[in-house]
């Protein structure tokens, strides 16, 4: 990562109101968060060229969102992001949904009343969890601690601890060790 490239968050969060920011946070200034007061960004975190969020987001500390990434479904979409989380380019995580069933017209310019019914619910990535590039996420998904998502995965339901998911649609490949990342996190400081 070229830090040359990089905004420090303290000149950047003058020109934005964030909810929290922590200590040690880089975002590049090519990024587009829509909603910066509904926003929380823990310490250590570095957030990449591209990266775009219309959602309420509560990021824990040690994350990195690679290059591209977006995060939809505006003021009513959640996502949360757990400490030591990473979100590889071009991931996109889908807070809010149109269901498609012809219930309805479809897209967020239309009024609420002729708007199909969307699927919604926060979005949640819990520790240790990690994202490989071009990978779906859709609303209401919970990836378990120390879960994995292959890259160009698409993931529509939630994952077991520590097991590794790919493909369309994202199933368990095989499980994960789950004592040396804490351990690791630990020897860093990390109490949680």
């Amino acid at each position: 990562m070229d830090l040359a490239l990089l905004d420090t968050f303290p000149g950047f969060a003058k020109r934005h109101p964030f909810q929290s920011l922590g200590v040690d946070v880089v975002v590049h200034h090519v990024s587009e968060i829509t909603r910066p007061e509904h926003v929380s960004i823990g310490d250590h975190c570095s957030i990449d060229f591209g990266f775009y969020c219309t959602t309420r987001l509560r990021v824990g500390s040690w994350v990195h969102i690679g290059p591209h990434v977006t995060i939809i479904g505006g003021l009513a979409g959640d996502v949360e992001i757990g400490d030591f989380v990473t979100l590889a380019a071009k991931t996109s995580i889908n807070a809010i949904s149109d269901s498609l069933k012809g219930d309805g017209l479809v897209g967020p310019i239309i009024p609420e009343e002729f708007q199909d019914r969307r699927r919604e619910g926060k979005v949640t990535f819990q520790r240790f969890s990690f994202v490989g590039c071009n990978s779906v996420i859709m609303p209401g998904v919970k990836m378990a601690e120390g879960s994995v998502l292959g890259a160009q995965s698409f993931l529509a339901t939630n994952t077991e601890p520590w097991t590794i998911y790919a493909g369309c649609p994202a199933k368990p490949i095989k499980k994960r060790r789950h004592d040396i990342l804490p351990a690791f996190a630990q020897r860093m400081g990390y109490g949680g």
